[in-house]
């Protein structure tokens, strides 16, 4: 051991090679240590790095609504920038997030779960999971028809005893790029008053009603969430949809401190309409009379911009019912900005296409446009 045995020229050589056999060792697995937490990916570590930096340094973003027409946005933020919070509708009513709603009295977390999934960065299989819905052969069983994802969050949420701590903790469990927070730390009743006089109630009741007058919800003072408030404060860009006009979208901006903090924000507030109509709630409309709605519901005044797709000969899948929003607005003459863009996936053009969308929002933020109170908003 005191190399007594080597001659005493060499001695000192055979120490350094020991010593740096011993470094590259302990760095190799020190490296291994440090990677370990990341995806297997194709890509070059120093790629990645740059990406997360790059990403870093993206505008702080806002999306407010729920449905898929959320998800596809934030799939295409994700993208451009991790400064993103998506602030989700807690009033649904059906499927697993209706049953976990009636039997743990949590709200429900199926937006939730679509817009985690959407902003995940863990591996594909996990998003998968989350995505994996029980099967309903055995209506008996205590899980059948759930989405994994959905379980999770509520197994989550008793776990920490506050449902809000419980979505915060699902963001850390499945890396998500940004955040996505419930628009309220309890569940939403929608109501809804049709032009014959009717009152209808519950949200999944609502999305196939013809003829809405107006819709509320239930309770009127309820609490916003906190974090949601803060980011909107900060937010250099604030969406307002894709979704559902009276079922995903209005909910949110009803509540009143979201209306608040969405008068007083400072970032650009942007409306993203939808590309195609809905069977009943918006059956028929037009781009003029989602904003109309918009209006009679006290939220005209929220927009700034209204982002519009341009591109009508997109590909429609055989047997989809509904039709293209229709542009009625003024191209001249309208204090509001209406800014139009191909927005459409090429091959479903009742769809948003994620990039498409991004890269518009994107160019306008970048513009820096100047805040308009839209004049069609305010005269509807």
């Amino acid at each position: 051991m005191s190399l007594q045995s080597l001659p005493l020229e060499l001695r000192p050589a055979v120490i350094l090679a020991l010593g740096v056999a011993i470094f590259l060792f302990g760095s190799w697995r020190l490296l291994g240590a440090l990677l370990e937490p990341f995806p297997q990916r194709s890509e070059p570590l120093v790629e990645l790095i740059y990406q997360k930096r790059s990403l870093a340094r993206g505008p702080r973003v806002v999306a407010i609504g729920g449905g898929t027409g959320l998800s596809t946005l934030l799939r295409g933020l994700k993208e451009v920038t991790s400064n993103i919070t998506a602030v989700v509708t807690v009033a649904d009513d059906g499927g697993s997030s209706g049953k976990l709603r009636q039997q743990l009295g949590l709200p429900p977390v199926g937006d939730l779960r679509n817009c985690i999934a959407a902003l995940a960065d863990a591996e594909p299989a996990m998003t998968r999971l989350l995505q994996y819905r029980f099967p309903r052969e055995d209506a008996d069983a205590g899980v059948s028809g759930h989405a994994f994802g959905n379980l999770l969050i509520a197994a989550l949420s008793a776990i920490e005893g506050d449902f809000e701590e419980g979505v915060r903790q699902s963001n850390r469990v499945l890396a998500v790029r940004g955040r996505v927070l419930p628009v309220a730390p309890v569940a939403l009743t929608l109501h809804a008053e049709l032009t014959d006089g009717r009152t209808l109630e519950g949200q999944s009741v609502i999305a196939r009603a013809r003829g809405i007058r107006r819709v509320w919800i239930t309770p009127s003072d309820v609490s916003a969430s906190e974090d949601a408030i803060e980011a909107i404060a900060s937010a250099e860009l604030i969406v307002l949809g894709p979704g559902s006009l009276y079922t995903s979208l209005l909910p949110s901006l009803l509540v009143p401190r979201i209306r608040a903090a969405l008068e007083g924000a400072p970032g650009l507030r942007v409306y993203v309409a939808n590309v195609a109509t809905q069977l009943g709630e918006t059956e028929g409309y037009t781009l003029g009379e989602h904003l109309a709605a918009l209006a009679a519901h006290g939220a005209g005044g929220l927009i700034d911009v209204v982002l519009a797709n341009d591109n009508q000969g997109a590909r429609v899948p055989v047997g989809y019912l509904a039709a293209p929003v229709v542009n009625d607005l003024p191209r001249e003459g309208a204090a509001s900005r209406v800014v139009l863009a191909d927005l459409v996936d090429d091959e479903n053009g009742h769809h948003h296409d994620s990039a498409k969308l991004a890269t518009a929002l994107l160019r306008l933020h970048d513009e820096g446009a100047v805040r308009q109170v839209p004049q069609v908003a305010r005269s509807a």
